[in-house]
């Protein structure tokens, strides 16, 4: 059985070691978007209210090189006592929680600078162990890896679930069994990262619509032309079950460029996906498409949400934001994630519209294929 942060029996004075969803993006050596930080606070502050040493452990970035300092900056706005040690196990880390006082917060430096993190290094998560005394997991952006911090180091601590990762948890458990009529959208790219969450939609969700680079691949498998459109080089056999599943949704129509012009939506076109000429991208869902959308999430009592329906990085927004207020709208319960989901529910001001949001978009995924993630597991 899973125990929740608020089962330790004793937290004054104790070193907490927090796994916290620290992972935000930065620019200019500043936060940019804070939505993770803000989840994390609550866990946090239930720590410290009670007199914890609360040590924070992270990842930040790719590249194993960045620095988690200006996101203990960004965290000292929203909460009192933090500081930053530019190391994670060695003589100063430990020295560093040492000397930390009741009721404080400490961030550490990005787990991903030890190779010993993504490698799950059984030295490197007893060393990350030996700096608490009670290990709370409270990252569910990151649960589904096999990494030392998250199925490591509870081996070596008694370990809990934070505030966080019971949201989380309850949240999407609902999710998987909706009320009725329920649409499920699954947006992004790479079908093998999503077969298995599809395979489960298509399961408990009236209509299950796929979206983004990912719908290339169904468009494509079904004989439909994609141009010069991004698609997995995959084998199409888990793709082909699918596409015959009668709730499936695809798009109808889509904006397109030519593959010799710069990817902007000034340069698109909106063609029906009968259309779509040998040398042109698809690069979002067409207006008629978004239509179908709104009137599925209309009608819907649960939507599910996971990924953009166009390239939204290279501006390819519309689609994603029709939708995001199609569903604010709504009377739905609706449950939403993924990075540039939430980035296009923020900026449009409708985070407050929705039931929930997740902090994590492929273990979120994940999840509700599955019902549990690694670093859940951990925690029994």
């Amino acid at each position: 059985m899973i125990r929740s942060v608020r089962d330790i029996p004793t937290l004054e004075n104790v070193p907490v070691l927090v796994r916290a969803a620290l992972n935000v993006p930065i620019e200019n050596g500043a936060v940019v978007n804070d939505y993770r930080l803000r989840r994390a606070v609550p866990t946090i502050e239930y720590l410290a209210k009670r007199g914890a040493r609360v040590v924070l452990i992270s990842h930040i970035g790719e590249k194993g090189t960045e620095t988690l300092e200006p996101v203990a900056r960004a965290l000292g706005v929203l909460t009192r006592g933090v500081s930053f040690c530019p190391s994670t196990i060695d003589a100063r880390a430990r020295d560093a929680v040492r000397n930390l006082h009741s009721g404080s917060v400490l961030v550490l430096e990005n787990l991903r600078r030890d190779t010993g993190e993504k490698d799950n290094s059984s030295t490197f998560a007893q060393a990350l162990a030996a700096l608490g005394d009670v290990f709370v997991q409270d990252s569910f952006d990151t649960c589904h890896r096999l990494h030392a911090s998250i199925v490591g180091v509870p081996k070596y601590l008694p370990s809990y679930a934070g505030l966080l990762l019971e949201e989380e948890m309850t949240a999407l458990s609902q999710a998987r069994t909706p009320q009725h009529p329920a649409l499920a959208v699954v947006g992004g790219a790479k079908f093998s990262t999503k077969e298995a969450v599809l395979t489960t939609l298509l399961q408990h969700y009236d209509h299950v619509f796929v979206g983004g680079a990912l719908a290339n691949d169904f468009l494509k498998a079904s004989g439909t032309p994609v141009g010069k459109s991004l698609v997995s080089t995959t084998d199409s056999s888990g793709i082909q079950t699918i596409l015959h599943n009668p709730k499936l949704v695809l798009p109808t129509d889509v904006r397109v460029v030519r593959a010799s012009e710069t990817p902007t939506p000034t340069q698109a076109r909106t063609a029906p996906t009968s259309d779509v000429q040998s040398d042109e991208l698809i690069l979002d869902s067409g207006p008629q498409t978004s239509a179908l959308l709104a009137t599925l999430a209309r009608d819907a009592k649960a939507v599910l949400w996971n990924g953009p329906l166009g390239n939204y990085e290279n501006g390819f927004v519309e689609s994603t934001d029709t939708f995001a207020n199609a569903v604010a709208h709504s009377s739905a319960r609706s449950v939403v994630g993924g990075g540039d989901t939430i980035a296009s529910i923020e900026s449009l001001g409708l985070l407050s519209r929705f039931s929930f949001v997740s902090t994590g978009g492929g273990a979120m995924l994940d999840f509700l294929a599955h019902g549990t993630l690694p670093g859940i597991q951990a925690l029994d």
